[in-house]
């Protein structure tokens, strides 16, 4: 191999092209500290009560890190099992739901033999690694406008099938908006999607639907665990992130038939869930009422703040989730540097508005408080779509 001229600067590796049209993942910021005040995070959704006490004792003394965790994950597996009801044969776990969404996506969406991209339709807004995921697995998006309830719009979604659609992923509660889709709603859209069509029900926030109070005459919101045994083509996604506090040590699942599990099992990471993250897992299953209780303490401080915001004269679409959003526009950067000055910490969405995580109680309060004091309210998109 030739030597590149000394008077030439060496041509340097660049990165496959789909890197210049993906999106940069923007992870919730810290609060800006400020005197006199107590910082909290409200930008990345984390449960603030952490994990059940139990995980602590496990993190403490865990002794294990020179071995290499087990790759399939089989105690949790089978804890899984047990707590819902179903077969461990169903079960493939991953780095977090994310990690278990790019295993789905690795075996299912890519690029087709003909060279050409196999599309994934998702509803937008929602989860923002969703076009990165996808970019990255060399599959093309096919994003399809939320209603202006910040609601998934099934029927668009069904209408952007092609013969080209191999996944859609439905988000449920959607982030960043909050409304969740309803089972008589989920089964109407799955008899009208092609059955060799992937259909991903993310269900990261599933534990506070579970907790949310119904309405008399309104439907609750979809438990996958209802639907996936009638529908060969579903894959569930849950996480030990958000309702059991686990979210720095990234364990999550897939449910889906074995007829999908055989494919996902050889497309899973080796070894992506640590020991440590397994044990702590099952501390929370064991551990479940201890979770619920702290999932309906933050389902009751939601109530609270969007009530009080309500009273204000916001409007705030129906959250099912451990946050809520609000539709900002133009004055979500003037909103986001005045949740700085109160040490509160938001996440913002450029010119399009703010999500807000429930947080700890005095962080709610304070939160209520700034609102408050803001002379602007977010109102409902006009039109028929967000």
């Amino acid at each position: 191999m030739n030597n590149p001229s000394c008077d030439h600067q060496p041509q340097l590796p660049t990165p496959r092209a789909v890197f210049s049209q993906l999106p940069q993942y923007s992870a919730g910021k810290a609060p800006q500290p400020v005197p006199g005040l107590e910082q909290y995070k409200l930008s990345s959704n984390e449960n603030p009560l952490g994990p059940v006490p139990e995980v602590a004792h496990i993190l403490e003394n865990f002794t294990q890190v020179h071995r290499y965790p087990d790759p399939l994950c089989t105690s949790l597996r089978h804890a899984l099992a047990e707590e819902h009801g179903i077969s461990a044969e169903d079960i493939v776990t991953g780095a977090g739901s994310l990690g278990a969404l790019n295993q789905i996506l690795a075996t299912f969406a890519g690029t087709s033999a003909d060279g050409s991209a196999d599309e994934v339709i998702y509803a937008w807004r929602s989860f923002e690694a969703y076009p990165i995921c996808v970019g990255l697995a060399g599959a093309k998006s096919v994003k399809v406008p939320l209603t202006a309830e910040g609601a998934h719009d099934l029927e668009a979604m069904v209408e952007a099938i092609t013969d080209k659609t191999r996944v859609i992923l439905v988000c449920t509660p959607n982030n960043p908006t909050g409304p969740s889709v309803t089972e008589h709603q989920l089964r109407s859209f799955l008899d009208r999607v092609p059955s060799h069509i992937v259909v991903v029900i993310d269900e990261a926030y599933f534990e506070f639907c579970e907790a949310s109070p119904v309405m008399a005459g309104e439907e609750p919101p979809v438990n996958g665990l209802s639907v996936y045994p009638d529908y060969p083509n579903v894959i569930i996604l849950r996480t030990f992130s958000k309702a059991q506090g686990l979210a720095g040590l990234r364990v999550g699942y897939s449910i889906s038939h074995p007829q999908l599990t055989q494919y996902l099992r050889v497309a899973a990471t080796p070894f992506a869930v640590t020991s440590i993250a397994e044990q702590a897992a099952i501390a929370s299953i064991e551990h479940r009422d201890v979770v619920m209780q702290r999932v309906r303490h933050l389902v009751a401080e939601r109530e609270r703040v969007v009530r009080a915001l309500q009273e204000l004269g916001w409007w705030i679409p129906t959250t099912r989730a451990n946050f809520m959003w609000l539709n900002l526009g133009e004055n979500t950067a003037d909103f986001t540097q005045r949740a700085e000055s109160h040490a509160l910490s938001v996440r913002a969405f450029a010119q399009e508005g703010v999500r807000v995580s429930i947080g700890e109680d005095e962080a709610n309060d304070r939160f209520i408080a700034l609102c408050q004091s803001v002379e602007y309210a977010p109102q409902r998109p006009e039109g028929t779509h967000f």
